[in-house]
C-alpha cells in the first residue's frame, strides 16, 4: 500500500503535467471506485495540488476538490509527451490505457491522466473545496510526523498504552501518514522492539521513534518513493528508498547493518514485520500470539 512519501511523490510527479491546466472531460467507470457528480469536474482548471496523510487532494478553480486514495492496488499514470506513473506495480505502467483495470479517466488538452485499481479499494472522490476538512476520512487524520511533539505523542502512548508501539504507529488515527514500511524503519532507528507496549516506552524513547519517523520518510521522499519497481518519474528513473536506505525492511535472513545480526521477520499489529533481535530487544513478557518469528 502507497504510504506518504509515496503520495507525496505522486503529488510532487503530477504538478508540471497538471497544475493550472484544464480538465477537459472526467470519464468514470460505474462503481464504487467514484463518488461524485461529473458535472462538477468537467471543464475545471487545477489549481493546487495538495496532500493529507495518504490522500491526494486536486483543488479546482470551481470551488471543488478530488480526493484520491489509492489504498492497496491504485495507480496514477500520465500519458501524454511525457510519462508518470505511480502506486501499485502493474504492466499498467507501461501497457495500452484505459483498459479493464481503469476506473477514472481524465481528459486534459496536452494528455489523460488514468485512475487504475485492480481490487476497487480505492476512490475519487469530488466534493466542495471548503468541505475537505470535514469529509469523515480527512477528519479522523492525527497529525503527521513533523506537525507532532514529542509531548504528544507519548501521551497518546500512555493512552494505548497496552498496544504495541507498531499498532500504535499504523493508527492513522493517533499519528498520520507512517505504513508498515516505515513504522519498521522508525522503530529500529529507536531501537526499539516492535511488540513493546506503548505504554511502557519512556518519553526519550518516543521522541527517538518520532525523530526516526521524520527522518526514514524524507529520505524516502527525497529519493522517489520507496518500492524500487513501483514509482517512475518523468524522466523514467524509478524510487529506490529500499535498495539505498532502509535498514530491516525485507531485509530478513541478511545481516543488520548496524551489528550484524541476522534480521528476522515476525508478525505484529496484523502485519509483517521485520527487527533486528540485537538492536531491539523483545520486551520481558511474551510475544503477542501472532508474533511467530521465520528467519
Amino acid at each position: 500500500m502507497p504510504e506518504l512519501p509515496e503520495v507525496e511523490t505522486v503529488r510532487r510527479g503530477l504538478v508540471p503535467f497538471v497544475l493550472n491546466k484544464k480538465i477537459v472531460q472526467m470519464i468514470p467507470e460505474p462503481g464504487k471506485c467514484f463518488q461524485g457528480e461529473v458535472e462538477n469536474v468537467n471543464a475545471a482548471r487545477v489549481v493546487e495540488l495538495r496532500r493529507k496523510g495518504k490522500a491526494l487532494l486536486i483543488d479546482l478553480d470551481n470551488g471543488y476538490t478530488l480526493m484520491i486514495h489509492l489504498r492497496m492496488t491504485g495507480q496514477l499514470i500520465w500519458r501524454g509527451e511525457e510519462w508518470f506513473a505511480a502506486g501499485h506495480p502493474s504492466k499498467n505502467f507501461t501497457d495500452e490505457l484505459p483498459n479493464k483495470q481503469t476506473r477514472v479517466t481524465f481528459v486534459f488538452d496536452e494528455g489523460k491522466l488514468f485512475f487504475n485499481d485492480q481490487r476497487k479499494f480505492g476512490f475519487v472522490k469530488v466534493i466542495p473545496t471548503n468541505e475537505v476538512e470535514k469529509d469523515k476520512f480527512i477528519a479522523e487524520l492525527a497529525k503527521e510526523p513533523w506537525e507532532m511533539g514529542v509531548g504528544e505523542l507519548y501521551k497518546k502512548c500512555q493512552r494505548h498504552g497496552k498496544s504495541p508501539i507498531k499498532a500504535v504507529l499504523l493508527n492513522q488515527k493517533i499519528i498520520a501518514g507512517l505504513g508498515n514500511i516505515y513504522a519498521d524503519e522508525s522503530l529500529f532507528y529507536a531501537s526499539v522492539h516492535p511488540a513493546s507496549l506503548a505504554g511502557s516506552l519512556t518519553e526519550e524513547q518516543v521522541a527517538k521513534i518520532l525523530e526516526g519517523a521524520c527522518k526514514v520518510m524524507q529520505a524516502a521522499i527525497d529519493s522517489g518513493g520507496s518500492t524500487m519497481a513501483t514509482y517512475i518519474r518523468p524522466d523514467g528513473t524509478t524510487g529506490d528508498y529500499l535498495e539505498k536506505f532502509a535498514q530491516v525492511f525485507r531485509r530478513e535472513g541478511k545481516e543488520c547493518l548496524r551489528c550484524g545480526t541476522i534480521v528476522e521477520k515476525t508478525r505484529c499489529a496484523g502485519r509483517g514485520t521485520h527487527f533486528c533481535p540485537n538492536c531491539q530487544v523483545a520486551p520481558a513478557s511474551k510475544m503477542p500470539v501472532e508474533a511467530s518469528r521465520r528467519r
